[in-house]
């Protein structure tokens, strides 16, 4: 499937994604999804962002298709549908964004909002992530390689979040959240992702 996806991508570059406006959302379009989760709230006195973390999801585990992400960070998805499930009954999650392996963005927060996504975390010195980052989930596993589609898109998502918000650093879940969490894992390669900033 990855094979797929990567030889997709090289015959359809993505377009450029248009600015994030005013309220945080990035304009929907064909590759371009809202999904309003309810898992948010206001950040502690209007923050505005300077971290980006990088995560990965797959539910069920390794599973790359259907709507469970969605689903999920919608606080709707149906438990008995996967054995696996029972492992988030009652979580309540969202990132800003989804990347999927085909490249498609899905936003569920807007980055002026604080998505539910980085937990028990501390970035030089400061805890509680939530209050000043970006949450990105790429579509994975820690131990899977990412698309060639989802390394383009990421490069374009952090560039139009940085020309709306002054992100200063870019971290995985596993740098803000060490011995807790692994993601986005060993799968991700970071030269790439710097080398297309």
């Amino acid at each position: 499937m990855a094979n797929a996806l990567d030889a997709q991508a090289a015959h359809k570059p993505f377009i450029a994604l248009p600015a994030i406006g005013a309220d945080g959302w990035l304009p929907s379009g064909p590759s371009v999804l809202h999904r309003p989760s309810p898992n948010h709230d206001a950040r502690p006195n209007a923050e505005d962002p300077y971290l980006l973390v990088i995560h990965n999801i797959s539910l069920p585990p390794g599973v790359f298709q259907g709507n469970c992400i969605i689903d999920f960070f919608q606080n709707c998805l149906d438990i008995n549908a996967d054995p696996w499930f029972e492992n988030i009954r009652n979580i309540h999650v969202s990132a800003h964004f989804l990347i999927r392996r085909d490249g498609t963005i899905i936003q569920f927060v807007p980055t002026v909002l604080r998505a539910w996504h980085a937990g028990v975390s501390v970035f030089e010195g400061r805890e509680c992530c939530n209050d000043f980052s970006i949450g990105i989930e790429l579509e994975g596993t820690d131990t899977v390689p990412y698309t060639n589609a989802q390394y383009a898109r990421l490069a374009q998502l952090a560039d139009a979040i940085r020309a709306r918000h002054p992100i200063r650093s870019v971290q995985g879940h596993q740098h803000i959240a060490p011995g807790r969490k692994t993601d986005p894992g060993e799968a991700f390669d970071w030269a790439r992702f710097w080398g297309k900033q």
